[in-house]
């Protein structure tokens, strides 16, 4: 199901280029730092990419994805989604140029971020604390970390320039124009310097800064207390915790200093104890994502109900998601262990985890079996579905199919006791038949009246769900 081909062919050629000189204490932080986020396939293609520049050089020669793929080892798919997540880190940029028959790549490796910006990131050393926990995390810590020297209680005897040397013949100093032209490089050629690595970006276009703004009044916070710096800090806090503007506003206005500026680290320590409160937990995970906007598919305004459906499924976390079909109480903690699981084994995005919470709860009377959902997401991961609209697509070819997992499943936690077992409920997209049945079958009117509701939101599909016994 993967769209790879869409974007990357085998032909294609690509080149290798680093925004600045990578040094070999780039690659601990790398293995030890991003390598627990975005896993050893991603890293793999960085350390494979990283190994075709030569030494102190910023360009490679030009290869194709087809040796690629021989050197590493991978399928085209697989390399595709590992570049995505190296762009997504910030480990990478990509440029592409488009010819006759093929395209050409341009792959720019960043240099990964130094520990001290890593662990006072505020986004990836809580992702990072959350999925190695606090023991491995405390040991990287020191891992990274040595003593430090206070030099308070000693006077300082180094000698500056001026002390040291001297220059008796400032006449002889003089260049002409033409000589100073001969410092700078050629405008096909820069000096090979050491950058600073990139932070994970896009969060500012996330976030409804307009409304933030109009529920603060400028005697309060003044408009300039609302830095660069700032303003990312507040998009990338709202992204991490999921904090909505009129949220936002209270956690700015307390975070204002007697300056007029916001306290940055106050802004943060009141967004963790926002978290805290509403959430109940310590560190934000994987549940809380929604899907990424390169994989969303209803990008304009719904004008159908099906679109309004697939937009709500790509907009909201798999956590909320939880939560409206339990009627608004907080999810199980078994749940969203069951969830997150799925996330970080199976590698799937929040949306297609949507469509498969929606899928199996339907099917399960509203139970979600922690097998048949781990069943459910290692098919889906296998086939690369990356989309609400894959994942939906998939479930009605595959209908049959799962509903004999269901009843496998059901079987064998019985003691492998066959009995007749009644047909689930299903959306409307799958098999419209099936709601009559069920309204019949089902004895709790509050869990009838909430399957219905998700009947109603899955309508848009039935002109293609209606399906015969005989097919799969």
């Amino acid at each position: 199901m993967s769209m790879h081909w869409q974007e990357l062919l085998p032909a294609d050629s690509y080149l290798v280029s680093s925004a600045g000189l990578l040094h070999d204490y780039d690659r601990k932080i790398l293995t030890r730092l991003y390598q627990p986020l975005i896993g050893p396939i991603c890293i793999s293609l960085y350390m494979t990419l990283w190994s075709e520049l030569e030494e102190n050089r910023l360009w490679s020669e030009a290869s194709s994805h087809y040796q690629l793929m021989n050197t590493i080892g991978l399928k085209l798919g697989d390399i595709y989604e590992a570049r995505l997540l190296l762009e997504g880190i910030g480990l990478l940029n990509v440029y592409k140029k488009s010819k006759e028959d093929t395209k050409e790549f341009i792959y720019e490796l960043n240099s990964p971020l130094s520990p001290q910006q890593f662990f006072t990131d505020g986004m990836l050393n809580i992702y990072l604390y959350k999925k190695i926990g606090k023991v491995q995390f405390n040991r990287l810590k020191r891992f990274f970390c040595d003593d430090h020297i206070l030099t308070d209680q000693y006077e300082s005897v180094t000698k500056s320039f001026a002390e040291v040397f001297s220059s008796d013949h400032l006449d002889s100093l003089y260049v002409t124009d033409e000589a100073k032209n001969e410092w700078k490089p050629l405008p096909e050629q820069q000096y090979i310097n050491r950058a600073d690595g990139v932070e994970p970006s896009g969060f500012d276009g996330l976030f409804d800064f307009d409304l933030l703004l109009a529920g603060i009044k400028s005697s309060i916070v003044p408009k300039k207390a609302f830095t660069p710096k700032i303003k990312s800090t507040i998009a990338k806090l709202a992204f991490l915790y999921g904090i909505d503007p009129l949220e936002m506003q209270k956690l700015v206005m307390d975070a204002v200093s007697l300056d007029d500026e916001i306290d940055e680290e106050i802004l943060r320590k009141a967004a963790r104890d926002w978290y805290q409160i509403e959430r109940q937990a310590d560190m934000p995970s994987l549940v809380n994502r929604v899907q990424p906007i390169r994989e969303r598919t209803q990008k304009e305004e719904p004008k159908t109900q099906e679109q309004e459906l697939i937009r709500h499924l790509e907009t909201i976390s798999p956590r909320d998601r939880l939560t409206q079909l339990s009627g608004g109480a907080e999810p199980s903690s078994g749940d969203l262990k069951v969830v997150e699981g799925v996330m970080i084994n199976q590698k799937l995005n929040p949306g297609v985890v949507n469509v498969l919470i929606e899928y199996v709860m339907l099917k399960t009377d509203m139970k979600f079996t922690k097998g048949y959902v781990e069943k459910l997401a290692g098919h889906w991961a296998r086939l690369k579905v990356s989309t609400v609209i894959e994942a939906m697509e998939l479930a009605k070819k595959e209908h049959r199919k799962y509903q004999d997992w269901a009843q496998g499943s059901r079987n064998v936690a019985k003691g492998g006791r066959k009995k007749t077992i009644r047909e689930e409920v299903v959306p409307e997209w799958l098999e419209k038949k099936e709601e009559t049945q069920q309204e019949q079958k089902v004895d709790q009117p509050e869990l009838n009246e909430q399957k219905r509701e998700l009947q109603e939101k899955w309508k848009q599909w039935k002109a293609g769900g209606e399906m015969n016994d005989g097919k799969d």
